[in-house]
């Protein structure tokens, strides 16, 4: 874990409670986390959110309770973004503050 390190990335309520239901719902095991991260590369690089265990290249975060991972390699394009969860429409969405 990482107490005294930058959390790169902010959680909204309502996306900390859409993590919390998907992991009591879906029964993800305990040594998996929150994944947050990039997918791709350049200028096509999409952001990404899933459930993972930790590897070789992944800092652990805890940001408002939740347990999340971040590769180290992906941590410069995470600072001042937000996960936010909309309810009508797109689900989880990644908003640049």
């Amino acid at each position: 874990m990482n107490p005294t390190s930058i959390i790169p990335i902010s959680i909204t309520d309502i996306a900390k409670q859409e993590v919390i239901k998907a992991l009591s719902i879906k029964g993800i095991p305990e040594n998996y986390f929150l994944r947050v991260g990039l997918r791709g590369g350049a200028c096509s690089a999409t952001y990404l959110i899933g459930f993972d265990k930790m590897g070789e290249h992944d800092e652990l975060y805890e940001i408002d309770e939740l347990k999340v991972i971040i590769d180290k390699r992906h941590l410069m394009y995470l600072i001042n973004i937000e996960l936010d969860f909309e309810e009508e429409g797109n689900g989880f969405t990644f908003n640049k503050l």
